[in-house]
């Protein structure tokens, strides 16, 4: 049993991330699980080795290591292709030759139909039944197809353990992209269940990928893990942290004078709302984990966004 976390190194982790991967990471241990961290790198143009050594040092400054040497996902593109193959073989995959303008134009166009029961970003079907004289044009106009999974339209529900019940219509959604690079969806489906991930924690931003998920799981025969959504850290009119909110990387809140004992001490109260007092301890020493897992109780978590600037007032100015 292991749970994860899971970061795209593109950059460096806010502390609303960092918040995230201390939440997965008490909440693996404090259920007896092991907790390993991913490195979600799939993006071989926004991905680098820096952001990955930077987000990984900053999560062990707040105490939040990997029992293993972290993986990483561009280095599973063999297993993640021996999937597309199998999909393929049982004809669960087909060539979508679609630009995003038409997709978004076609969406726009069957807004308006009644009863229908699919999310409104939800891929309208364009190239699904596409002939072979079809999908010949598309390619000598030059156009490269992604592989999109027949999904079924099935309506895919879960039981989350701190958002409650969710449902969600399944469309067909990307596996392979048109530059031949498998898609998140499916690697994280895939890596799940090759390296025993049984718990997932992570931002309720994407809530609308488990339904996805879970379908593929379904199709593939593989478990289901337990789901953790966590509310995010948003800006003060509850938009997505951006660089405009100033300091908000661990690098930026350390360098305005605040120790980042400070810091981890923030996030921890703002996770679950009777956990104000300090934490004690070292978080780069052994055993630290597993010290807070044991005060840790997941029923307490809070479940509304974190405003960005009731962190700060958490942590202070570094001057108290």
């Amino acid at each position: 049993m292991t749970g994860r976390f899971a970061p795209s190194p593109t950059g460096d982790l806010h502390v609303g991330n960092l918040r995230t991967g201390l939440a997965a990471m008490l909440i693996a241990r404090s259920s007896g699980r092991g907790f390993v961290i991913r490195v979600e790198d799939l993006d071989p143009v926004a991905a680098s080795r820096e952001h990955e050594r930077d987000q990984i040092d900053d999560l062990a400054a707040i105490g939040v290591v990997s029992d293993a040497v972290p993986i990483r996902q561009s280095e599973r593109r063999e297993r993640h292709l021996e999937i597309v193959a199998e999909l393929r073989d049982r004809d669960l995959l087909y060539p979508c030759y679609c630009t995003r303008r038409e997709i978004r134009e076609e969406i726009e166009a069957a807004a308006s139909a009644p009863n229908d029961p699919a999310p409104p970003d939800a891929y309208p079907g364009i190239c699904r039944e596409l002939t072979r004289s079809q999908r010949s044009a598309h390619e000598r106009d030059g156009r490269r197809p992604a592989w999109r999974l027949r999904a079924g339209g099935e309506l895919v529900s879960f039981l989350d353990r701190v958002a409650g019940e969710r449902s969600g219509v399944v469309d067909d959604f990307v596996v392979v992209r048109a530059d031949g690079v498998p898609a998140y969806q499916l690697a994280v489906v895939v890596d799940d269940a090759d390296t025993g991930i049984d718990q997932v924690a992570r931002g309720d931003d994407l809530i609308p990928s488990t339904w996805r998920q879970i379908r593929l799981q379904q199709v593939l025969g593989l478990g289901t893990p337990e789901y953790w959504h966590l509310p995010l850290v948003v800006a003060g009119d509850g938009r997505r942290l951006a660089k405009r909110d100033g300091a908000i990387s661990l690098r930026q809140v350390v360098a305005s004078g605040v120790p980042v004992e400070r810091v981890l001490e923030a996030l921890l109260a703002s996770l679950c709302s009777p956990w104000l007092e300090p934490v004690g301890g070292d978080p780069s020493e052994p055993g630290w984990a597993m010290e807070q897992a044991g005060r840790f109780d997941a029923s307490t978590l809070v479940a509304d966004p974190v405003v960005i600037e009731d962190l700060r007032a958490l942590w202070g100015d570094g001057t108290a």
